[in-house]
């Protein structure tokens, strides 16, 4: 047993000693196997850290870019901030995106609510503007009123010698003249008058009178037959209920036979002193040639025109229109070129333009002609116009 003891022990012995030799050779091979996995574990580091600097850059830049996204559309919409600080507040639950943009949708209503009412306002005076009018380039109320009391000045300097232009003695005549003025010219009227009130001075003898006798005296007027049944009913009114007087009134005489707003309107200006427009055909046609107004029918042309100016100027008003109508703004053919008014006139250019021309178009006194009545007032013919001739003279 001892033999083997120390037989073990020299070759343990050995064994050491060769471990010993060989120790220093091994552990240089062994070492390069301990380094490289710590180098490896080093590069994965190293690059770790790089992959988190640029993610750490990345999240920066994205973040900043988003940041400036964000300060541009605060800046661009302040309205809108409530919605984004709400849908931040909610990003965690997948219905707040929805809320969001369903606000932002609906955030255009309020604007188109408040601009509505806005255009509608703004139409609403165009209405009228159609109504009373037919201003020539949107020409605005006061401005009309303004240039149509100046047309009735600039005329008033033209005619300060205007009247009526029948032949009357008293309001019994004047009626009885201007109901037979109808279709037919105030000189025709002056020239037939003086043989019907020779023979029928007073309404009791008109009334009275032989229908026949009557309708010879009338005939030059035209439209002879309805005119006698006319003067003679009318007549017969004035005897049975205004005891042979013309009444004062507007509503009493327009029940008269024949008798009109237009026919009332003169007697009671011309007779009575009582303001009235006389909307008679040559009336008619300036006012719509002025854009006074676009009405056609009478009385609405009497409300309208009525309303440009004071009451107190409605008679001289109407003489003033008339008289330039019949001188110089004809139906036909204007003397445009001769025009006292030309520069306020919207319709200037419709008529003949040439000065010379132009003159050639004017009538009665303006044309160095006579006028239409037979006894004008002496203001007339101290301006210088001329008496018409009577019937059958020449």
């Amino acid at each position: 047993m001892g033999e083997q003891v120390s037989d073990g022990g020299r070759k343990t012995a050995k064994a050491a000693r060769t471990a010993a030799a060989a120790g220093p050779a091994s552990a240089k091979k062994a070492a390069p196997a301990r380094k490289t996995p710590a180098k490896k574990a080093t590069a994965e580091q190293a690059t770790a850290e790089k992959a988190a600097e640029k993610k750490a850059t990345a999240e920066k830049a994205t973040a900043k870019k988003s940041a400036g996204k964000k300060a541009a559309a605060d800046k661009a919409a302040p309205a809108r901030k409530p919605a984004a600080k709400k849908a931040s507040a909610r990003s965690a639950k997948k219905a707040a995106p929805a809320k969001s943009s369903a606000a932002l949708k609906k955030a255009p209503a309020p604007r188109k609510q408040v601009v509505a009412p806005k255009k509608a306002t703004a139409s609403v005076p165009a209405a009228p503007a159609k109504t009373v009018a037919a201003h020539p380039q949107g020409e605005s109320r006061t401005a009309l009123v303004r240039r149509a009391r100046r047309i009735n000045r600039e005329l008033a300097e033209v005619y300060p010698y205007a009247h009526p232009e029948l032949d009357f003695e008293n309001p019994f005549q004047l009626v009885v003249a201007t109901v037979l003025s109808a279709q037919t010219t105030d000189l025709r009227v002056n020239q037939t008058t003086p043989a019907l009130f020779a023979k029928y001075p007073a309404p009791e003898d008109l009334a009275a009178a032989d229908p026949e006798e009557v309708e010879e005296i009338l005939r030059p007027t035209g439209f002879f037959r309805a005119k006698t049944k006319s003067v003679i009913g009318l007549s017969k009114a004035l005897v049975e209920q205004f005891g042979g007087e013309v009444p004062g009134r507007l509503e009493d005489l327009v029940k008269l036979p024949g008798v009109g707003r237009k026919t009332a309107f003169v007697v009671l200006g011309n007779a009575f002193g009582r303001p009235g427009i006389t909307v008679d055909t040559h009336f008619q046609r300036l006012v719509r040639r002025w854009k006074w107004t676009d009405e056609t029918d009478p009385d609405k042309i009497e409300a309208a025109v009525g309303a440009l100016f004071p009451k107190s100027d409605w008679t001289d008003l109407s003489h003033h229109v008339i008289w330039h109508g019949r001188r110089i703004c004809h139906a036909r053919k204007p003397a445009c070129g001769a025009c006292p008014i030309a520069p306020l006139c919207p319709a200037y250019g419709e008529g003949e333009t040439d000065p010379e021309k132009a003159k050639k178009l004017l009538k009665y006194e303006k044309a160095g002609q006579p006028g239409q009545r037979l006894k004008p007032p002496q203001a007339y013919l101290d301006a210088g116009g001329r008496p018409a001739p009577p019937l059958g003279a020449g």
